[in-house]
C-alpha cells in the first residue's frame, strides 16, 4: 500500500516520535509505514486520517499490479 504519510507529517512539523506519541503508537510503527514496509491496522489508518483531517484515500492507495490484474481478466 502506498501512502502518503510522510509528507503529511512533514506538512504539520512533526517528528515520527511526536506523531507516535499522539496516536499512541511506537515510532518504528510510524517509520514502518511510512517506509512501505507495514500495512497498517484499519484502526491505525482510520486514526491517521481523522489526526490530520483528511481522507483516507488521500492518505493510502492500494499498490495495484495493472499488468496482472488485466491479465487476469483475460
Amino acid at each position: 500500500m502506498e501512502n502518503a504519510l510522510r509528507e503529511h507529517r512533514e506538512r504539520h512539523g512533526l517528528s515520527q516520535r511526536e506523531l507516535a506519541e499522539r496516536l499512541d503508537v511506537t515510532r518504528q510503527t510510524v517509520n514502518a509505514v511510512e517506509g512501505d514496509r507495514y500495512d497498517p491496522s484499519v484502526e491505525l489508518v482510520f486514526k491517521l486520517a481523522a489526526f490530520f483531517e483528511v481522507s483516507v484515500e488521500e492518505l493510502f492507495t492500494p499498490a495495484v499490479d495493472l499488468d496482472a490484474t488485466v491479465s487476469d481478466l483475460d
